[in-house]
């Protein structure tokens, strides 16, 4: 295992160099390799030339150097690109923070307890220096907003010292040129659910006189940066399908109605592919004696892990809908399989229909939900990577042919099917923003009870087929 400790640099030629061996000569828990990576945000003191010499001197070292100075948030996410550790720490470079407590903040990380590991100024530390009372206040009170708006109770969020499972960190997009960086990926963890944990540091902040370089300007841009990221939901750095499942647990109301759609048909032992960040799992799970929540992409396991790890009856699988090899562990051990938006992405439905019908017991059910309507596929389809949407009698010949027999079949939020028309394939938009979603969502109490009314198709197809004894 490596740590990679990604070191911003700017015009620090004074103290830059003790900082750097200090990081070097740190030990590390559990024999773990580093690799230092320096990025010199185009200093105009002697730094650049110190920080070659040292980078020619120590193989672990690698060096890179912006032609133009952009900032702190900048040089970090340059940091974040070179990175290959499994453990990513910021470590600035101005002696403020010890690199002998590298340990004690890969503990909760190497425990397997934490995803985020936050080194606190305000806990108590061993060691801290005392600074103006107004600088102390201004932190805390950034650190009082950040919680308000992200439902946390850190109690340090402007902290330099932050440890990062580097999997997460590169998935995390960084727009912040500044220290905004800060703030910015507080938010975004926490909007992600990340697990984030607290360990006490030590800390000898400096003076202005003696190089600080952070202003008041910047803790009024921290208040911005927190409200822009509490308001948007610009949480991965591709593709668009993540940031819309995440979108979509902002619409309670409509997930709530989907469910109460499913929820008749399932048994008490489930399986669940495709389960994304766990939206519907979330609501389909109690009552279960069994439910397993699947899927293949790691951020996504990762998340479903974090969601229930505390949750006895939910376990979590890698299973690649479209691998008949993933399933053969799950043959014939359910009363029920969810396949819920699923079969619209895969290259071979009626593969994943099979695997599916596989992992039921005689006379189990497959309960799936598809995006309805062939005339309907449009821009948005194709930027959330959908191949298909479907008919009833397409899909009815379908589990027909994987021995299910159809029993129910429900339509599902009409009022979608106009809207889905004019953003898809009138005014060809390739997104639904957060906005639209939120409005349709607080009147979706309104819309499910004319569902029933509307003359037109639903969206959505909801299908409960039973498997052949």
């Amino acid at each position: 295992m490596r740590l990679s400790v990604l070191v911003p640099v700017y015009n620090e030629e004074v103290v830059v160099e003790r900082c750097l061996k200090q990081v070097l000569s740190t030990p590390l828990p559990e024999k773990l390799d580093r690799e230092v990576i320096l990025v010199d945000d185009c200093s105009t003191d002697g730094t650049f030339g110190i920080l070659e010499r040292l980078a020619s001197e120590h193989p672990e070292i690698r060096l890179f150097r912006h032609p133009v100075n952009r900032g702190k948030g900048a040089a970090i996410r340059t940091a974040v690109q070179q990175a290959t550790g499994d453990f990513s720490i910021i470590q600035d470079a101005d002696l403020e923070y010890d690199p002998s407590e590298y340990p004690r903040l890969l503990r909760p990380l190497l425990d397997g307890r934490a995803d985020v590991v936050f080194g606190s100024r305000y806990l108590a530390g061993e060691q801290t220096r005392v600074l103006p009372f107004w600088h102390s206040v201004i932190n805390q009170g950034l650190t009082l907003v950040s919680n308000m708006f992200c439902n946390q109770n850190i109690s340090d969020m402007e902290t330099g010292y932050k440890v990062f499972r580097t999997d997460l960190l590169k998935s995390i997009p960084i727009r912040s040129e500044r220290f905004g960086f800060e703030p910015e990926v507080t938010v975004k963890c926490a909007k992600r659910r990340f697990r984030i944990y607290e360990v006490p540091i030590s800390y000898h902040g400096r003076t202005y006189e003696e190089g600080k370089k952070i202003r008041w300007r910047d803790g009024l841009n921290a208040v911005g940066v927190i409200l822009k990221y509490w308001l948007i939901d610009d949480l991965y750095l591709e593709p668009y399908g993540r940031a819309f499942l995440n979108n979509l647990s902002g619409t309670p109301q409509y997930l709530n109605w989907m469910t109460t759609v499913i929820r008749p048909h399932m048994g008490n032992s489930v399986l669940e592919i495709g389960a994304g960040i766990g939206n519907l799992s979330a609501r389909l799970m109690g009552r279960r004696s069994r439910y397993v929540a699947a899927d293949h992409d790691p951020l996504y396991l990762h998340t479903l892990q974090n969601r229930f790890l505390r949750t006895p009856n939910v376990s979590v699988a890698k299973i690649e809908p479209s691998s008949r090899q993933d399933f053969i562990p799950f043959r014939e051990q359910f009363d029920t399989a969810l396949c819920l938006n699923v079969l619209e992405y895969a290259a071979s439905p009626a593969s994943v229909l099979h695997s599916l019908s596989d992992s039921l017991a005689p006379g189990g059910r497959l309960i799936v939900l598809v995006p309805q309507s062939t005339s309907l596929y449009g821009t948005i389809d194709k930027t959330l990577g959908h191949r298909r949407r479907y008919g009833l009698s397409e899909l009815s010949k379908e589990l027909e042919g994987c021995g299910l027999m159809v029993e129910h079949v429900q339509q599902l939020n009409k009022i979608g099917m106009p809207a889905w028309w004019i953003y898809a394939r009138l005014l060809r938009r390739t997104r639904i923003d957060k906005l639209t979603l939120k409005l349709f969502d607080v009147t979706v109490w309104f819309w499910r009870r004319v569902d029933w009314i509307l003359p037109w198709r639903g969206l959505s197809l909801v299908v409960s087929a039973r498997k052949r004894a």
